[in-house]
């Protein structure tokens, strides 16, 4: 706890020392004074070792110059201990303290070997200066975060880690005029790992820390997994400088004509400082909200027989997909076969390039309440892709418990004779009980309530886009506890187990800060808190125009938190490659969000994937031999050292598991599996399968905007502000059917 005061109070001072000069920055001029405030060398910076992770961590230290609430502003670094010759603690750039030495924190700086290498548990090797550098977003439920400690995560893989605090949705502060004041309007999260971002990226290039500044890499689970894919997907756009500039972060300034500056000084020379991504993994990104009503609404809508809660509800449900599909069909959305990886037009090759769109036709797509089309022609494929993904690798299931057709479980002579046809028959008839290798992430879990329907013959489906690629990722993920690190509020960083506890801070709350509106955490639908259907149409028309006229500098957050907006546009550097992992009966997201987001990626040169992992629900876990490390070696093989990576094989496994019995759920009444493995299913399938425990978000499209997640917040008195201008226009368009119903 002293430690903790400590850094609270280091920080506060830090503050404060810098916003003597920092007041009112807005220019070039300027830039000198905050690049020596935000050089670790001037900082006071301390170091902890862990001889356990063989990693040094970084106190925290805060990220910008001006911090509107210091606790959430700051940032942390781990850095694996080969890259390190020891601490430097009177500044002749000689090393006094050395792992072997260290036993408490440390005052000091880095005396780093750039020589030194590490070679990953997959085989891609990195030095001090080559080093990917992953950032943990933070943000859940698009809310803030305290800065903690960065974990020691990657440090066996030879990453450099980073933690950052972030400023959300909850947060307000006192003014200079001793008033209350918000501040978690968007881009508020986004700005703050940003600012963070072009700190360390800067003390890179000074020589203070080790890494690479082109290989960064955001990561986060679900509003920390949106933020991470929106870090990428808004990489160095200067439509987020000016909120960058107010906070004092280091390497943007603005200039007297209106023009920017993004330089920093190194060794007397100008160099570009980038606050953007090389890659990202978000799993469960909760983005773009933007169209999120309308695509939840048209997957609930797409199950024919689903209850939902109120005629009402229902009714705004279907209008709202017609607003999905004309929107959708507005886009003029393409799609490379050979990019995806699916022969969509069922020509035999995969050659062609499809036009994207949603009918509708009462008769012809019955069994989807009258909805299809090649769109959904290719939703359906990434869901088999997916399947088929999951039974190809139950080899890598090497501690579950099997059971045969009568529920005894099968003796360990049985196990070891199974064959990877075996698996997937059993897997598909729930005869199965899962270990560690293959648990489910998140809040969400499959369960029950698939009706059986009718099969199709299975599809023309290759490793592509979805969840394939079945060679790019290993087993185990190194343990992210780091037992020999000051107790900050914890650690922070991502390993596949614990996604959503490492992206949420120290605040989970969702919605108003007020319990019992509509947006709290177990809140409602939005309706039920309106007189009339009058009062509710006001409030939103209200709501929206607030959000239409922009706020200080001029901007629609809606429009600004849109990574469709950015993904390939003009001043947005590209990221080399995206993953979005969701689980595929998640109810926080419809996975429709999920497509467009990497289909915008490959229609912009990205290297871009969708994995909707079967079983899993909100953050899954990595599963059968997934790993995030895998990957971020998969694509520097790919991308930068032409050296291949490739999933390693499975063990064999010899002996059964422990269970007592089978929890798997039988699919074999909806889905079908021929002799050679393959698995088919129907559109129809599909949505019974995403909404038969996809449900916390159904109260999304009663005009609540998409559930808890949300760009702004409310009071005591009002519900946190509507923000969708599709759901507005339903209200106005279908007043005279949904009025009725109210």
């Amino acid at each position: 706890m002293k430690k903790i005061i400590a850094m609270a109070v280091a920080l506060a001072m830090m503050a404060a020392s810098i916003a003597c000069f920092a007041e009112g920055t807005d220019s070039a001029s300027d830039k000198a004074a905050i690049e020596a405030a935000l050089n670790l060398a001037n900082m006071g910076q301390e170091w902890t070792y862990s001889a356990e992770s063989d990693a040094w961590t970084l106190s925290v230290v805060a990220a910008v110059t001006k911090p509107v609430i210091a606790d959430e502003e700051g940032v942390s670094v781990c850095v694996p201990g080969a890259y390190v010759t020891g601490i430097d603690i009177d500044g002749d750039g000689a090393a006094d303290v050395t792992a072997d030495s260290a036993t408490d924190a440390v005052q000091g700086g880095l005396v780093i070997d750039f020589t030194a290498e590490i070679t990953s548990t997959n085989g891609q090797t990195y030095t001090a200066a080559t080093a990917p550098v992953i950032l943990n977003t933070g943000a859940a439920g698009y809310g803030n975060s305290t800065n903690t400690l960065a974990a020691a995560t990657y440090a066996a893989e030879g990453y450099v880690n980073v933690a950052c605090g972030n400023r959300g949705k909850q947060d307000s502060f006192t003014n200079e005029a001793g008033e209350t004041a918000y501040t978690g309007d968007a881009p508020s999260c986004l700005v703050d790992q940003k600012a963070a971002t072009r700190f360390v990226k800067y003390n890179i290039l000074l020589g203070n820390l080790p890494g690479s500044v082109d290989y960064w890499v955001s990561t986060g689970g679900s509003g920390g997994g949106a933020h991470a894919a929106m870090f990428a997907a808004t990489s160095n756009n200067p439509d987020f400088y000016d909120y960058q500039i107010a906070v004092g972060a280091v390497g943007v300034y603005k200039n007297a004509d209106g023009s920017y500056t993004t330089t920093v000084t190194i060794d007397g020379q100008e160099v570009e400082l980038s606050d953007g991504a090389w890659g990202c993994v978000a799993y469960s990104a909760i983005t773009p909200l933007y169209e999120a009503d309308m695509a939840q609404a048209m997957e609930y809508t797409l199950t024919t027989g689903f209850n939902f809660n109120t005629d009402f509800q229902q009714a705004l449900a279907k209008v709202l997909s017609d607003e999905y599909m004309d929107y959708i069909n507005a886009q003029d959305l393409t799609v490379d076969e050979a990019k995806v990886g699916f022969d969509l037009d069922s020509d035999g090759e995969m050659a062609s390039t499809v036009a994207l769109t949603i009918e509708y036709d009462a008769e012809k797509y019955a069994d989807t309440n009258g909805y299809g089309g090649s769109y959904l022609d290719l939703y359906l494929a990434e869901f088999t892709e997916n399947l088929q993904w999951y039974v190809d690798n139950l080899d890598y299931a090497t501690d579950w418990t099997w059971f045969d057709a009568d529920g005894t479980a099968l003796s360990d002579e049985a196990v070891a004779a199974m064959t990877s046809a075996d698996k997937a028959q059993a897997f598909i008839e729930g005869r199965y009980a899962k270990g560690s290798s293959g648990e489910r992430g998140g809040r969400g879990d499959m369960g029950g309530g698939m009706g059986p329907s009718g099969m199709n013959g299975a599809d023309d489906f290759k490793d592509g886009m979805g969840g394939g690629r079945p060679d790019f990722a290993d087993g185990e993920m190194p343990d992210f506890a780091d037992g020999n690190m000051p107790d900050f509020g914890g650690d922070r960083g991502f390993d596949n187990a614990g996604v959503a506890e490492n992206s949420s801070g120290d605040e989970m709350d969702v919605g108003t800060p007020d319990a019992g509106t509509t947006q709290a955490a177990g809140s409602g639908v939005n309706s039920n808190n309106y007189a009339s259907y009058d009062e509710m149409l006001a409030a939103y028309q209200a709501d929206v125009a607030e959000i239409e006229a922009g706020d200080a500098y001029g901007n629609n957050l809606v429009d600004l938190y849109n990574p469709l907006n950015y993904i390939g546009a003009e001043g947005t550097e590209n990221p080399a490659w995206m993953r979005i992992v969701c689980g595929a009966v998640e109810g926080d997201i419809a996975m429709f969000n999920s497509l467009n987001m990497p289909l915008a990626a490959l229609d912009a040169g990205i290297d871009a994937t969708i994995e909707w992992q079967w079983d899993g629900g909100h953050v899954p876990s990595e599963v059968l031999g997934n790993s995030l490390p895998l990957w971020v070696d998969m694509m520097y093989g790919e991308h930068v050292s032409g050296v291949e990576t490739t999933k390693a094989s499975a063990e064999k496994q010899t002996a059964n598991g422990t269970a007592e019995s089978a929890t798997g759920t039988d699919l074999s009444g909806w889905v079908s599996i021929d002799e050679e493995g393959n698995v088919a299913f129907t559109l129809a399938d599909a949505m019974t399968y995403r909404t038969s425990r996809a449900s916390k978000a159904v109260p999304g499209f009663d005009v609540i905007d998409y559930g808890q997640e949300d760009y702004v917040f409310g009071d005591s008195d009002t519900d946190a502000r509507h923000w969708s201008t599709w759901v507005l226009k339903a209200l106005e368009e279908n007043r005279e059917v949904l009025e009725g119903l109210f």
